[in-house]
C-alpha cells in the first residue's frame, strides 16, 4: 500500500523520521492524499441528499439573495484555480517545451487532485443551488466540508511555507500561489457558511421566531437565542416578549401525530385483553367441567384444589384487568422514534470521546515523568484535550437538545390526550375520578413523564460506559479490577430494593396527595357555605390530617433516599479501594504510580456519573410507571356511548323516545323508564313532575349523558341547553352569549333585549366587554341564567332544551322572558323547545305537558286535557298551583303592567309616572347595580350610550380603552427581578437555623475529606515511584491505603448525615409552609375568592407544594454539593500548577457574567412557565363543569382549540427555557475545556518543577470541573426558579385577613336568647374605593318576628344577609343582636350563632354525617330528627350505609331538590334563634319549596327568621316584608298593609300575579 502510494504521489508517503525530532513535520504525499480525501470523501458521501430539489419542477422562481451570489461565485472560483491547476501540470507534461517520457512526468496525483476538486466545485455550485429551491440555503453537509477543508490544509500550507523559508522562495510558484489563493477562498467560504441565507419571507417569519433563520452555526451554539437572553437581561422578559413556536411543538401538530399511535396501541391493547379475558372466561369453564367430573375422584386432592381457589379469588381482577395496560409507552415510543433514534446517535459518539480523555491523562503523565519526550508531543495532547472536550461539548448539548425537546412534547401530548379525553369520557367513568385527581393527570403525571425521557437514554448508556470503563481499568489494574466490580453489582441489588421500597412509598403518597386536592377543591368551591357555618376549622383539621400522612410517607422515602445516595456515594471510593488494595496485594511488585492511579481515577470518575444515575432513572422510570397507570386507566376509560341517540332527517317528529330506558350507570336502577314520546317539530312542551321524578334525567338522556339500557331517541338538528345551574365561563359577558359563533348585531340586540339583558349592561362595568369572573361569581343568580338562556336563543339551534330556566329569576322578569323568548309569541317561536319547570303559570300556554312520575311518562297532553283527566297532572295542580300563581286566564304579556294603577309610596320617596310598556321592563330591572357589579366598580355607563357606542358592545370594531372594573380577574402577580434573598432566608427559617448551620457543615466536611483523599493519593503515587522494580514495603502499603479509605469513609458518613439533616429539615419546612398557606387562605375575605380563579390558588397547593417538598430540597442538596466542588477543583489546580491563577480571574469573571445573563432570563422564565400554567388547570376545571352544555352545543372542537391555544402560551415559556439551558452549558462547557487547556498547558511548560502526581491530579480535577461548573449554574438558577414556589406560597401567607374568628370579647354561651336584631345607620361597601351598596339601613326585628325581604335585583338583598354573618364588614353604623354590636366578637362566635339556608346547595364529598356536623357535636338521634323534619329521613334510611352514605364530589348524586333539603336538615340541628332563607327556594320545584316552607313555619316558631325571596307567594305569610330599592328600605309592614298601600310592594305582587284577595287567603 504505502509503495503504491509513493509511486502515486512521487515521493515517500510515510516514514517515522518525519516525527521523531523538536520540529515534526507531515510527509508531502500524505498531506496530497489523506489530507485531500478527508474533507472530500465527507463531501461526496453527503452530496447526493441535498441534490433531489433539483430534478422537482416545483419552485423554479425562487430570487437569487446577494449572500448566494457570493457563495456561487466563490465556488466558481475555486473550480477556475482547480482547472487552472489541471491545465499547469497538462502544459508541463505535454507542452512543446517539455518532452513527455514516462520519467519525466508529473506524478499521478497533479493530475487526480485537480480533477476531482473541479469535480467538487461543481457539485457545491450544484449543492447551493439545490437548497435554494427548497428555501434552506444554509447546508450543515458544507459547513462541516468547509471546516474539515481548511483544517486538513492548514498542515499543507504550513510545509509550503516552511519549504519556502528554508530554500528563500517558494520551490513551485504557480502551485503555491494557486494553493494560498484556494485555502483563502476556502477560508472566506467557511465564514460565509456561518451566515444564514434565507429568503425574505422567511426573514419576516424569523423576526417572530429566530431559529427559523438560524445557520449551522448559530443552531449548533445557539447563538440565535442571544437576543432573547439580552433581553431578558435588560428587562424583565413577559410573555408577550417570547418568540413563537416551530410548527413541530405545536400542541396540535404534537397530538395528532400522538394521538393516531396512541389509538392503534389502545386498539391493540384491548384486543389482546378481550383474547386474555376470553382465555379466562374458558379456562374457568373447563375448571367448572372437570370439577363435576372429578367429584368421584380423592376428595382430599377436591379440598386442597378449593382451598387454592379460595386463595386465588382476590386475585381475579389481576387476572383479567378492566382496562388495558402497557399500550401508552409502546404508543410513545412509535410515535418518537426518530427523535429518540437521534439522540442515541449522539450519546454514543459523545461517550465513545469521554473515554478517551483518560488515555490522553495517562499520555500527559507520562509526558511530565519522562523528560526525553520532546516538548511538542506536551502541547499536542493539551491541544488535543481541549477538541475532544469541544466536540464532547457539542455533541452533549445536541443530545440533550433531544431529550428535553422529546419530554417537552411528550408532556404536551398527555396535556392534550387528558383533556380531550375529559370531553369525550362517559359520565360512569368520570365519577371514578374526582377533579383533583385529574388536574393530577396534567400537573404531576404528565410532569413526571417529562422528567423520565430527560434521562431516558442513561437506561442502555449507563451500563455501556460501565463495561467500556472496566475493560480500560482492566488495560491498567488487571484481574484486580474485577475485585472493584464485584462491589459495584453487590450494590445494584441493594438500590434496586430500595427503589422498589421508594415506589411503594411514592404510590401511597400519590392517594394522599390526591384525596388532600380533591378536598381543596371542594373548600375553595364551597368557601362562602363554608364562612357562613364557620366550618374552616373542622376542614383544616381534615386537609392537615392528609397532609401529616403524606409527610410521614414523605419522611419515609427521604430517608431510604439518603441511604441510596450514601450507598452511590460510597460506590466509587470504595471500587477504589479495592481495586488499588487488591491490585497490591497480589504481587509485591505492583506499584502504583501516578500514570496509573489517576488514569483509574479518571476512569472511575467517569463511572461515578451512570453509577449515580441509573438508580435515580430506575426510581423516576419508577414514579413514571405509576403515572403510566393512572394515564392508562383514565385514558383508557369508556367513552360516552351516544349510539343510542339517532340522527335520522327523514323523520317527522323533532325528537321521538321509543321505549328508552336509561341509567346513570349500567349497574344502577334505571332514572328513565320505558319513556315512549313524540314531540313534533316547532313545539313547546312542558316537562312537569314532583322531586326526583325523572325530569332532568330525561333531559340528560336526550344530550346523550346517560347509560343506555334499551330503546333509543332520534333527534333531527342541532341542539341549544339551557341547564338547571347556569354554567358561566370566565371570559366577557359578549363571549358568553356568542359562545364562539360569529357576532350579528342586529340578532345579538334581539337576543340582549328579548332576554332582559341590556338594563344588566347598563349595570355592568365596561357593558357587554365586562368579563364575568369563574362560574359568573361577579353575576346574581338571575343574571346567570339570563347569559345562559341567551346563549342558547343567539345559537339558532332547531331545539331548545331549558332545565328550570325560570326559576332563579324574578317573578316580572320571567313573564318577560316567556313572553319576548320561550312563549308562543317569543324569539324561540319557531324551534322545538322542551321546558322543565316546577311553576305552573305558563303551562296552559304550552303545546303539550309531559307528566313524569318514578321516571316513567304517567300523562301527555294539553294543559286542559290533561286538568279535565284528573290524573297526576290534576293532583299537581291542586296541592302546588293555589296561591302561588295566577288563575289561567290571566294574561302574561306587559300589557298588564300598563293596567295596573300608578302606585303611592310614603312621603319623601318621589313617585314613579306610569311608563309606556316597552319600557315598563327597563323599568323593574333597571335600578341601582347590584351589589356584585357594584363590588367591582362604581362607574356607570347609560344604556343609550351602551347602544350609541358600538364599540362597547362590540370588539369587532377596535379596542375599546379598558374601562375601570372591566377586568374582573386581575392577571396573576409575578415577581420579577432577582428573587430576594429575604425569600430564601424564609425557606432556611421554616427548616431551622440549626439544621441549616449543620447541613453546611456536613457538606463541607465531605468535601474537604474529599480533596484530602485525592492528595493523599498525589502523594502516595509520587512516593511509589521511589520503589520501582523492588518490593513495596507491606507496612507502607498498608498504612497508605488505610488512611485513603478512612476519609473515603468520612466522605460518605458526611454525605449521609447531610442527606439526613436535609431530608429532616425540608419535611419541618413542607409542613410549616403549607401550613400558614391553608391557615391563611381559610382567614381570607370573600373578596379574595370573587376575584382569584380557583385554579390559581390550586395550583399554590398542588406544583408549588410540591415543588417546595420535593424539588427544592433536592436543588438545595445538589446545589451544596456543586458549589463545595467547584470550590475545590479551583484550589487543586491552583496548588498543583500555580500558573493556572494568572487565568483563573478571567475565566471567573467571564463565568460570572454568563450566570448572571443565564440565571435573570432563565428564572423569569420559569416564572412564565408557572404563571401560564395556572389558566391549563382553570380552562380544564371550567370544561368539566360545563360539560353537559358543551357537549350539547357539540362544541367540543372549539374547546380543544383553545386548549390548544393555552398549552401553546405555556410551550412557549417551556421551550425558551429549554434552549436558554442549552444556550449556557455550551458557553460554560466551553470555559470548562479552556481550564481543562490550561491546566494542561500549564503543566507542559513548567514540566521540569511538577511532580507527575499532581500533574495527575490537576488535570483530573480539571476534566471533572467542566461538568460541575455547569451544573452549578444550573442548580443555582434550578435553585432560584424552584425558590419561586416558596415566594408564591409566602405572597399567599401575607394576604389581608378577615377579622380574627374569636376575640377576648365573647358573648354568653346562650346568646342570642330573644333573637332580636337592630340596624343602626348601617353602611356597607365592598371596597374601600368603591361607592356604597347599602345606605344607612335603620330598622328593628323583633324576636322570633319573619321578615320577608324583597326587592329588585341589586336592591341589596344578598348584601343584607352578607352583612349580618359579616362576610361584609360595616362601613359605618352598627349591628346589634340582642344588644351585641356584632363588630366587637369574633366571626366564629357570630356566625357559629347563626344558620342560613344558602341560594346554592352546597356539599361537600364525604359522608351525610359529615355534611351535617363536621365538628361531631351532635348525637345521631338529633341527626336523625333533623333529616326527619326535613322530610329526608326515609331517602337516608333506605340507603345502604345511612348516615355514612358517601356524598359524591359537589353532592353530584343527589338531586337539587334534596341537596337543598340537606341544608335545611343543616339549619334544623344548629337550631340558631337567627334563620336566613337567602333565595334558599330559588333553584328547586314547588313540592320541595312547599316542604321547607312547611318545616321553617313549624320548627322555627320560636326563632327570627329572614327569607330573602324571588317568589313573592313565599314570604305573603310573613309578619312583616322588607322592601329594598339601591341599598335603601323604601318598604317595611305587613303583607297586607303594603298590598293596601299600592306602592312598590304591590306594584311587585300584581306583576307576580298575586291579589289581596290571595294574600289574605293566605
Amino acid at each position: 500500500m504505502s509503495s503504491t502510494l509513493d509511486k502515486y504521489c512521487g515521493s515517500t508517503f510515510w516514514n517515522d523520521s518525519y516525527l521523531d525530532r523538536p520540529d515534526p513535520d507531515l510527509p508531502v504525499c500524505l498531506e496530497q492524499t489523506v489530507l485531500v480525501w478527508i474533507p472530500l470523501g465527507f463531501f461526496w458521501v453527503c452530496a447526493p441528499r441535498q441534490l433531489p430539489p433539483l430534478f422537482s419542477s416545483k419552485q423554479r422562481g425562487v430570487r437569487n439573495s446577494k449572500l448566494y451570489l457570493v457563495k456561487q461565485a466563490l465556488a466558481c472560483s475555486l473550480l477556475l484555480t482547480s482547472a487552472i491547476g489541471l491545465i499547469i501540470t497538462l502544459l508541463e507534461d505535454y507542452s512543446d517545451y517539455r518532452d513527455p517520457t514516462p520519467e519525466t512526468l508529473n506524478p499521478l496525483v497533479l493530475y487526480v487532485n485537480p480533477s476531482i476538486y473541479t469535480a467538487t466545485w461543481l457539485m457545491v455550485l450544484l449543492v447551493h443551488e439545490s437548497r435554494k429551491r427548497v428555501n434552506d440555503k444554509n447546508s450543515p453537509y458544507l459547513f462541516i466540508f468547509w471546516l474539515l477543508s481548511v483544517l486538513c490544509g492548514v498542515f499543507t500550507l504550513q510545509t509550503l511555507i516552511r519549504l519556502a523559508i528554508r530554500e528563500g522562495s517558494p520551490p513551485d510558484l504557480p502551485r503555491f500561489s494557486l494553493f494560498c489563493i484556494s485555502y483563502c477562498l476556502q477560508w472566506i467560504s467557511l465564514i460565509v457558511s456561518c451566515i444564514s441565507d434565507v429568503s425574505s419571507e422567511v426573514k419576516a417569519a424569523a423576526k417572530k421566531n429566530p431559529q427559523l433563520s438560524a445557520s449551522f452555526l448559530s443552531e449548533i451554539t445557539f447563538h440565535w437565542f442571544s437576543s432573547m437572553m439580552l433581553k431578558g437581561y435588560r428587562k424583565p422578559l413577559e410573555a408577550k416578549h417570547l418568540w413563537e413556536l416551530n410548527d413541530v411543538d405545536r400542541t396540535q401538530v404534537i397530538y395528532t401525530k400522538f394521538e393516531r399511535h396512541m389509538m392503534q396501541g389502545l386498539k391493540e391493547a384491548q384486543r389482546k385483553m378481550e383474547g386474555k379475558r376470553n382465555k379466562q372466561i374458558h379456562k374457568e369453564t373447563e375448571q367448572m367441567n372437570g370439577f363435576s367430573r372429578s367429584t368421584s375422584q380423592d376428595i382430599l386432592v377436591l379440598e386442597e384444589k378449593t382451598r387454592k381457589d379460595k386463595k386465588k379469588k382476590p386475585e381475579k381482577p389481576k387476572a383479567t384487568p378492566t382496562v388495558p395496560v402497557g399500550w401508552l409507552v409502546l404508543s410513545m415510543l412509535k410515535n418518537y422514534r426518530h427523535i429518540l433514534i437521534k439522540g442515541v446517535i449522539f450519546k454514543l459518539l459523545h461517550d465513545t470521546l469521554m473515554f478517551v480523555n483518560p488515555q490522553l491523562l495517562k499520555l500527559m503523565v507520562s509526558f511530565t515523568e519522562d523528560i526525553s519526550i520532546y516538548q511538542w508531543m506536551g502541547y499536542l495532547y493539551a491541544v488535543l484535550l481541549f477538541v475532544v472536550a469541544l466536540f464532547q461539548s457539542l455533541l452533549l448539548q445536541q443530545y440533550f437538545q433531544c431529550c428535553f425537546l422529546l419530554g417537552m412534547r411528550v408532556r404536551t401530548a398527555i396535556t392534550a390526550a387528558v383533556y380531550k379525553k375529559a370531553l369525550k369520557i362517559s359520565n360512569t367513568a368520570r365519577k371514578e375520578s374526582t377533579m383533583g385527581e385529574i388536574v393530577n393527570l396534567m400537573a404531576v403525571d404528565a410532569q413526571r413523564f417529562n422528567d423520565v425521557t430527560n434521562f431516558i437514554h442513561l437506561l442502555w448508556s449507563a451500563p455501556l460506559q460501565i463495561l467500556v470503563g472496566v475493560v480500560f481499568l482492566w488495560q491498567e489494574l488487571g484481574p484486580s479490577v474485577l475485585a472493584g466490580l464485584a462491589i459495584m453489582i453487590l450494590l445494584i441489588p441493594i438500590n434496586g430494593v430500595l427503589m422498589s421500597k421508594i415506589k411503594d412509598l411514592q404510590m401511597s403518597n400519590m392517594k394522599h396527595k390526591d384525596q388532600r386536592m380533591k378536598l381543596m377543591n371542594e373548600i375553595l368551591n364551597g368557601i362562602k357555605v363554608m364562612k357562613f357555618y364557620a366550618w374552616e376549622p373542622s376542614f383544616a383539621e381534615q386537609i392537615f390530617g392528609i397532609r401529616e400522612k403524606e409527610l410521614k410517607v414523605m419522611k419515609k422515602s427521604f430517608y431510604l433516599l439518603a441511604v441510596a445516595i450514601f450507598v452511590v456515594t460510597c460506590t466509587p471510593f470504595m471500587v477504589t479501594l479495592t481495586s488499588f488494595g487488591v491490585y497490591l496485594a497480589v504481587d509485591p511488585r505492583n506499584i502504583l504510580d501516578a500514570k496509573k492511579a489517576f488514569t483509574s481515577i479518571s476512569l472511575f470518575n467517569i463511572l461515578r456519573f451512570p453509577l449515580m444515575m441509573l438508580p435515580m432513572v430506575i426510581s423516576s422510570m419508577v414514579q413514571a410507571g405509576v403515572s403510566c397507570k393512572r394515564l392508562e386507566a383514565f385514558l383508557g376509560s369508556e367513552n360516552l356511548d351516544t349510539s343510542a341517540i339517532h340522527q335520522d332527517p327523514s323523520c317527522d317528529s323533532a325528537i321521538t323516545f321509543t321505549e328508552a330506558t336509561f341509567s346513570w350507570n349500567r349497574n344502577e336502577t334505571p332514572t328513565v323508564k320505558n319513556v315512549t314520546l313524540n314531540i313534533k317539530p316547532g313545539k313547546l312542551v312542558a316537562v312537569v313532575g314532583p322531586v326526583g321524578s325523572g325530569k332532568t334525567s330525561l333531559i340528560s338522556a336526550l344530550l346523550g349523558e346517560m347509560e343506555n339500557i334499551k330503546g333509543f331517541i332520534n333527534i333531527k338538528g342541532s341542539f341549544a341547553y339551557v341547564p338547571q345551574q347556569a354554567w358561566i365561563q370566565n371570559n366577557t359577558l359578549q363571549d358568553n352569549i356568542l359562545f364562539g359563533l360569529e357576532w350579528e348585531e342586529s340578532r345579538y340586540q334581539k337576543v340582549l333585549e328579548a332576554c332582559a339583558l341590556l338594563p344588566d349592561l347598563e349595570l355592568l362595568p365596561a357593558g357587554d366587554q365586562t368579563e364575568i369572573g369563574e362560574k359568573g361569581i361577579n353575576l346574581s343568580g338571575g343574571q346567570k341564567q339570563r347569559v345562559s338562556l341567551a346563549r342558547a336563543v343567539y345559537s339558532d339551534s332547531d331545539i331548545i332544551v331549558l332545565d328550570d330556566p325560570l326559576s332563579a329569576v324574578d317573578a316580572h322578569v320571567g313573564k318577560h322572558i316567556f313572553e319576548k323568548v320561550i312563549g308562543p309569541n317569543g324569539l324561540l317561536k319557531n324551534k322545538t323547545r322542551i321546558l322543565v319547570t316546577h311553576g305552573v303559570t305558563f303551562l296552559p300556554q304550552t303545546d303539550e305537558i309531559v307528566v313524569l312520575v318514578n321516571g316513567e311518562v304517567s300523562e301527555v297532553g294539553s294543559y286542559k286535557t290533561l286538568r279535565a283527566n284528573r290524573g297526576a297532572f290534576a293532583d299537581f295542580l291542586n296541592t302546588y298551583g293555589e296561591g302561588s300563581h295566577s288563575e289561567e286566564g290571566e294574561p302574561t304579556g306587559m300589557e298588564s303592567a300598563v293596567k295596573f294603577p300608578a302606585f303611592t309610596i310614603p312621603t319623601g320617596i318621589p313617585t314613579i309616572p306610569s311608563v309606556d310598556p316597552s319600557e315598563a321592563i327597563t323599568l323593574s330591572l333597571k335600578r341601582e347595580n347590584s351589589e356584585r357589579a357594584r363590588s367591582r366598580n362604581s362607574i356607570r355607563v347609560s344604556l343609550k350610550k351602551a347602544k350609541r357606542d358600538k364599540n362597547l358592545v362590540s370588539q369587532k370594531e377596535g379596542q375599546v380603552e379598558m374601562v375601570k372594573g372591566q377586568k374582573l380577574i386581575e392577571k396573576e402577580t409575578m415577581e420579577t427581578g432577582k428573587v430576594k434573598f429575604s425569600i430564601y432566608w424564609k425557606y432556611l427559617r421554616a427548616i431551622g437555623w440549626w439544621y441549616s448551620l449543620l447541613i453546611i457543615l456536613s457538606y463541607i466536611t465531605q468535601n474537604v475529606a474529599t480533596i484530602g483523599q485525592n492528595l493523599w493519593l498525589s502523594d502516595w503515587t509520587n512516593n511509589a515511584s521511589h520503589y520501582i522494580n523492588t518490593t513495596y514495603p507491606i507496612s507502607e502499603r498498608d498504612w497508605r491505603l488505610g488512611i485513603f479509605g478512612v476519609l473515603g469513609v468520612a466522605q460518605a458518613v458526611f454525605v449521609l448525615l447531610g442527606v439526613f439533616l436535609m431530608a429532616g429539615g425540608s419535611i419541618v419546612a413542607s409542613r410549616d409552609l403549607h401550613s400558614r398557606l391553608l391557615q391563611n387562605i381559610l382567614h381570607v375575605p370573600m373578596l379574595f375568592f370573587d376575584t382569584t380563579p380557583t385554579g390559581r390558588i390550586i395550583n399554590r397547593f398542588s406544583k408549588d407544594i410540591y415543588t417546595i417538598d420535593e424539588t427544592i430540597p433536592m436543588s438545595f442538596r445538589s446545589w451544596l454539593s456543586c458549589f463545595f466542588g467547584v470550590l475545590g477543583t479551583l484550589a487543586v489546580i491552583c496548588l498543583a500548577t500555580p500558573y493556572f491563577t494568572i487565568v483563573i480571574v478571567p475565566l471567573v469573571v467571564v463565568y460570572y457574567f454568563i450566570q448572571i445573563f443565564y440565571v435573570v432570563t432563565s428564572r423569569q422564565l420559569r416564572r412564565l412557565d408557572s404563571v401560564t400554567r395556572s389558566p391549563i388547570y382553570s380552562h380544564f376545571s371550567e370544561t368539566v363543569l360545563g360539560l353537559p352544555v358543551i357537549r350539547a352545543y357539540r362544541h367540543q372542537a372549539r374547546f380543544l382549540v383553545d386548549n390548544e391555544k393555552i398549552i401553546n402560551e405555556n410551550q412557549k415559556c417551556v421551550f425558551a427555557w429549554i434552549i436558554s439551558n442549552r444556550w449556557l452549558a455550551i458557553r460554560l462547557e466551553f470555559l470548562g475545556n479552556l481550564v481543562v487547556f490550561f491546566a494542561a498547558l500549564f503543566a507542559v511548560i513548567s514540566r521540569g518543577n511538577l511532580d507527575s502526581g499532581l500533574v495527575g491530579l490537576s488535570i483530573s480535577y480539571a476534566l471533572n470541573v467542566t461538568q460541575a461548573l455547569n451544573w452549578l449554574v444550573r442548580q443555582t438558577s434550578e435553585l432560584e426558579t424552584n425558590i419561586v414556589a416558596v415566594e408564591r406560597v409566602s405572597e399567599y401567607t401575607v394576604l389581608d385577613n378577615e377579622a380574627p374568628w374569636t376575640t377576648d370579647h365573647q358573648p354568653e354561651k346562650s346568646w342570642p336568647h330573644k333573637g332580636e336584631i337592630k340596624f343602626l345607620d348601617y353602611k356597607v361597601r365592598y371596597r374601600p374605593e368603591l361607592d356604597l351598596v347599602l345606605h344607612g339601613i335603620s330598622c328593628e326585628i323583633q324576636p322570633n318576628e319573619k321578615v320577608g325581604i324583597v326587592g329588585r335585583t341589586g336592591a341589596g338583598k344578598s348584601s343584607l344577609a352578607n352583612c349580618l354573618f359579616r362576610i361584609l364588614e360595616s362601613a359605618g353604623g352598627k349591628i346589634l343582636i340582642d344588644g351585641v354590636d356584632i363588630s366587637t366578637i369574633g366571626l366564629h362566635d357570630l356566625r357559629q350563632k347563626l344558620s342560613i339556608i344558602p341560594q346554592d346547595p352546597v356539599l361537600f364529598s364525604g359522608t351525610i354525617h359529615m355534611n351535617l356536623d363536621p365538628f361531631s357535636r351532635h348525637t345521631d338521634e338529633e341527626m336523625w330528627r333533623s333529616l326527619e323534619l326535613a322530610h329526608l329521613k326515609q331517602y337516608v334510611a333506605n340507603l345502604p350505609d345511612k348516615l355514612q352514605h358517601e356524598v359524591s364530589e359537589g353532592g353530584e348524586n343527589l338531586s337539587v331538590g334534596q341537596r337543598q333539603l340537606l341544608c335545611l336538615a343543616r339549619a334544623l340541628l344548629r337550631k340558631s334563634k337567627i334563620l336566613v332563607l337567602d333565595e334558599a327556594t330559588a333553584a328547586i320545584d314547588l313540592e320541595t319549596d312547599d316542604l321547607i316552607q312547611t318545616t321553617i313555619r313549624k320548627e322555627f316558631t320560636d326563632c327570627t327568621v329572614l327569607i330573602i325571596a324571588h317568589r313573592l307567594h313565599t314570604i305573603m305569610d310573613c309578619t312583616r316584608v322588607m322592601v329594598l330599592d339601591a341599598g335603601r328600605i323604601i318598604e317595611f309592614d305587613s303583607p297586607f298593609k303594603l298590598l293596601q298601600k299600592q306602592g312598590f310592594f304591590y306594584n311587585m305582587a300584581k306583576d307576580a300575579g298575586i291579589t289581596e284577595a290571595g294574600a289574605t287567603a293566605l
